[in-house]
């Protein structure tokens, strides 16, 4: 049994898209995000790389304590939610 060759073109109408405003954007199906559901968000893979710079910065130590306690790697998260939220007020 042949497989029927799928369709690569979008069913999307994005012209449509395109001319609505935040306002008519029905997120009535969509659950609101809250900051304890943004904090356990999962950090996409598979980004390119990023030049880093090191610094010095100043936090509350239970912040900081609170984002050891999550194991490795949570330098990387702290810098992941900044740039959530630069991405977001960059808008």
């Amino acid at each position: 049994m042949k497989k029927k060759p799928t369709s690569t073109k979008s069913k999307t109408d994005f012209a449509r898209l395109d001319k609505m405003k935040d306002e008519d954007i029905d997120y009535s199906d969509a659950p609101a995000i809250t900051p304890e559901m943004f904090a356990k968000s999962v950090v996409r893979r598979g980004l390119k790389p990023r030049t880093k710079t090191q610094l010095t910065l100043r936090v509350d130590s239970d912040v900081l304590e609170w984002y050891k306690k999550q194991g490795r790697g949570y330098q990387t998260k702290i810098n992941m939610l900044l740039r959530a939220y630069m991405q977001e007020h960059q808008r």
